[in-house]
């Protein structure tokens, strides 16, 4: 199934997101639910929490006091790691518990305030951040809730920053707005985004490609790599040996196609061959290609590898799995940090990939793919030996 993180800070509209995302469909889990009723009366966790706190920390009703365990709680760092090595586990077990009720073909939405606090992330398919101005949220935080101006700034300042959001977010979804826009951007993601993903993931499908067309080099692209990267050590686990941006959109400045490429260094092409379904079943569907085009001088034999792209139609990726010190490996790694250490290197291979793109223009698919690589690959046979003997690449 898809797992969607949901977040946003106080105030940001979050929840009329979750609410849309719940009409279209999805399985809400709200971790701020999961929080209240695994502290409820009669529970494991609240006997925990007055065996750890004290007697007093009850209301009347035999109910948890929220301000009178935060009292306590959150008096010293000790007292917040006790709390939280009570609460975590139970949140967490409840959470997989739901996730497993769910049909196989859900889409999951987490509804955790905390997800970019908390860095779980990688965890999910897709992170979802809504986001609205400080002065918007505490406009809605004092006329929705009633919570002073003073109190509202102080409790946005605790949470994460608008900056910290971006990073983690795979959506971006602007709340400055009326509800009625928010919903309008949650049935777009939904509709081409989120249903596509999670047919995908389902088959193992890799999300279509179109047209080959370069564009402006993306300041976030790196970023966007670094979320992928993630998620993929998670899927590999201690197969991957090292796992690297690498290609155009790993130089800043070059232009590209928008495409990531990724590549997961491993020990042998078994090792590659085990962590196939761990890469699938995170979004990662296999490819067809088994090896990369030789380059002269080289053994054609050490150029093996496996490739999987991105199940995510608004996030088209390649991984590209080789074994550790053999030629394509290697030349991956050195020539992403020729092309950032030489600005002629880059201009010559700006060139290159201007006649590539015209080549491939009016195709698409594979078809446009070949014809792309069929301009590239000779250029690269050239410059082989002279990318090797501009040194090691550096470590990642």
């Amino acid at each position: 199934m898809l797992r969607i993180g949901l977040t946003g800070g106080m105030g940001a509209g979050k929840s009329t997101a979750a609410r849309r995302l719940a009409e279209r469909g999805a399985v809400l889990i709200d971790s701020d639910v999961i929080a209240r009723e695994v502290v409820a009366p009669g529970t494991a966790g609240l006997a925990a929490l007055v065996e750890a706190f004290g007697s007093d920390i009850l209301a009347a009703d035999g109910s948890l006091d929220r301000p009178a365990l935060a009292a306590k709680a959150f008096a010293d760092d000790e007292s917040r790691r006790t709390l939280n090595g009570i609460t975590h586990p139970l949140v967490g077990q409840r959470t997989m518990e739901l996730i497993a009720a769910a049909p196989a073909d859900s889409i999951v939405v987490q509804d955790v305030p905390l997800l970019v606090e908390n860095g779980i992330g990688a965890m999910m398919n897709l992170v979802v951040v809504v986001m609205a101005e400080t002065e918007t949220r505490v406009h809605r935080l004092e006329e929705f809730r009633g919570i002073t101006r003073a109190d509202a700034l102080a409790r946005i300042k605790t949470q994460a920053t608008d900056e910290q959001r971006r990073a983690a977010a795979d959506v971006l979804l602007d709340n400055n707005g009326d509800p009625e826009a928010l919903e309008s951007q949650v049935d777009a993601l939904w509709e081409h985004r989120l249903a596509p993903f999670e047919h995908n993931l389902r088959t193992r499908t890799p999300a279509p490609r179109g047209e080959v067309h370069l564009v402006g080099s993306d300041p976030t692209w790196d970023s966007q790599a670094q979320r992928l990267i993630a998620r993929l050590a998670l899927a590999c686990g201690a197969g991957a040996r090292r796992i690297d941006h690498i290609g155009s959109t790993a130089v800043p400045g070059l232009p590209a196609k928008d495409v990531l490429d990724i590549q997961v260094t491993v020990a042998d092409l078994a090792a590659a061959d085990e962590m196939r379904e761990g890469l699938e079943s995170a979004g990662f569907p296999r490819a067809e290609y088994l090896t990369d085009d030789p380059k002269p001088g080289t053994d054609p034999a050490l150029w093996g590898k496996r490739v999987h792209t991105n199940a995510d139609p608004g996030r088209p990726a390649n991984v590209h799995v080789r074994v550790e010190g053999w030629p394509n490996q290697v030349w991956a790694l050195a020539f992403r940090d020729w092309l950032r250490a030489n600005a002629e290197a880059r201009e010559e291979y700006l060139a290159v990939k201007r006649k590539a793109e015209a080549a491939a223009t009016g195709l698409s698919g594979p078809a446009a793919i070949d014809a792309y690589l069929d301009v590239k690959t000779p250029w690269f046979d050239e410059v082989y030996a002279r990318v090797l003997e501009g040194g090691e690449a550096t470590s990642s």
